[in-house]
């Protein structure tokens, strides 16, 4: 009886947002909505469906990744399902005092939250990311553009920003798997350094250092950038999709280290994720707690505007701004549709919970930038010289060449 009337108020849900899918329920009873639904929606137990009467974007992802429901259907169909469902808007999560603790990014803990998220298996990373491992915005110059190429355009773009020259010094805060020193190294000869707090990355680097013969030019550390040494300063400084892993409350710091580590005249490029709200820290609907639990321990967002508020405190000038949401939406969707190609390899390499963490997080995500309830920031600034100039070149030809 109890179960007849949670299938009642599901249904009434349902067709009051006038949804095409298809429910089955553990036991055999099943129900559709349209003659051709894009979604069927398996509930694997009255626990599920009990959340189905009042659900959360976060409540049904996590329902998802314990199997507790499957979904069969086109993950875009699947994902905007999810937000008419849970009868979504601007999904924003107003700040809260979780965004003011302080040991949320100690040292040890920053490192454990990274070992979480990288530390997966360089195998599975590489079923989906781009040739180079690549794993931030990629940059579309035209909408049919490859991954690959989209990728090697976005850290080109960086490059161009940063304005290189041969024999530059360039710092990679969060290098990743190594794709823009490497880049920066052999067609802007550079003298490049990352670090990552990653030991998978930072071997994987290594390797790519040894095997390109760059080791006259390119070094990787595994270091927090809170550790890198003041001694000699570098000429310039990328940070790409690190940014994120900061923390509000550590911000000051994070603009006054880049500071002191930079050349008078030096430049900084900044590539995040940003909130799309001023007095926000992240997404509502549960997103941002299923993301905490499964996937970014430790993640904070802050609004555009005070990412330039605090570099500017700490002595930066911001010389440009440029929005890449549109970039990160089709970026996203390109991993999806390539770790779903290679769902059974992945999930070999870290089984089927991991995969489905991956998989929901990245379409929701590619949904939340497509929605613009997230965006991404390239901010380029930099460190006058005594005299308050900048040697920077007057316009941005040098970017779109």
């Amino acid at each position: 009886m109890f179960h007849s009337q949670m299938l009642k108020a599901v249904e009434n849900r349902l067709r009051r947002h006038h949804l095409p899918v298809a429910l089955e329920l553990w036991n055999g009873q099943s129900l559709r909505l349209a003659e051709q639904p894009n979604v069927t929606l398996k509930v694997n137990n009255s626990k599920a469906l009990f959340d189905l009467i009042t659900p959360s974007l976060g409540k049904l992802a996590k329902r998802y990744v314990e199997r507790e429901i499957d979904v069969v259907g086109k993950m875009r169909d699947i994902i905007s399902f999810g937000e008419h469902l849970c009868a979504s808007d601007v999904i924003v999560d107003k700040k809260s005092s979780r965004a003011l603790s302080w040991w949320k990014h100690s040292k040890p803990t920053d490192r454990k939250n990274i070992s979480h998220h990288y530390d997966v298996s360089n195998e599975f990373y590489a079923l989906w990311l781009d040739q180079r491992r690549v794993y931030s915005c990629a940059y579309f110059m035209q909408a049919d553009d490859t991954l690959e190429r989209a990728q090697e355009q976005k850290l080109d773009h960086i490059c161009r920003k940063l304005d290189l020259k041969p024999e530059e010094r360039l710092l990679d805060i969060g290098c990743g798997w190594g794709g823009l020193i490497l880049w920066a190294a052999e067609h802007y000869q550079v003298r490049a350094t990352g670090i990552t707090l990653s030991q998978n990355q930072h071997d994987y680097v290594q390797e790519q250092i040894q095997a390109r013969g760059l080791q006259d030019r390119v070094q990787v550390h595994l270091m927090d950038y809170r550790d890198v040494l003041e001694d000699e300063a570098f000429d310039k400084i990328a940070s790409v999709g690190m940014f994120e892993h900061v923390g509000r409350h550590n911000l000051p710091k994070y603009f006054a280290k880049i500071y002191r580590l930079l050349k008078p005249g030096g430049l900084v490029m900044n590539h995040g994720i940003t909130s799309s709200g001023l007095d926000t820290e992240g997404l509502g609907s549960g997103i941002s707690d299923f993301i905490e639990q499964y996937v970014f321990p430790g993640g904070e967002l802050v609004h555009v505007s005070h990412v330039i508020e605090s570099l500017s405190t700490h002595g930066l000038e911001c010389w440009d701004a440029e929005c890449l949401r549109p970039h990160y939406a089709r970026t996203l969707w390109h991993w999806v549709d390539r770790l779903e190609a290679n769902a059974e390899e992945a999930k070999k390499l870290v089984g089927e919970e991991k995969y489905r963490v991956w998989q929901i997080y990245m379409a929701g995500s590619a949904h939340a930038f497509d929605r613009g309830w997230m965006s991404l920031f390239q901010i380029l600034a930099g460190k006058p010289l005594e005299n308050g100039t900048m040697p920077y070149p007057l316009t941005r030809a040098h970017v779109y060449r």
